[in-house]
């Protein structure tokens, strides 16, 4: 299954498997995407799959968001994968 990526305002909707042959997909739509919003909204509900380079992506997204002082969410039950990455990088 292919990503697709839909929007409105600053609330994206992730469906399908981010992986490495998606990654430019995800990559295209989120390039500079802290230059024109302030608060970004990721649902990852209906994605399929991610591998390591989707969580990596989204990790990126995430830390670009907080270098540049923007808000950023990511909600729904998506990948366990990310959940556990988040988890285990919480600072104490």
């Amino acid at each position: 299954m292919d990503l697709r990526i839909t929007n409105c305002n600053n609330f994206f909707k992730i469906k399908g498997e981010l992986n490495k042959k998606s990654l430019s997909v995800f990559q295209n739509e989120f390039q500079d995407i802290f230059n024109r919003v302030s608060t970004l909204t990721i649902s990852i509900e209906d994605v399929k799959s991610m591998d390591r380079h989707g969580v990596k992506a989204l990790t990126e997204l995430h830390n670009e968001a907080v270098a540049k002082n923007k808000s950023m969410a990511i909600i729904g039950f998506g990948s366990k994968d990310l959940y556990n990455h988040f988890k285990t990088n919480v600072a104490a």
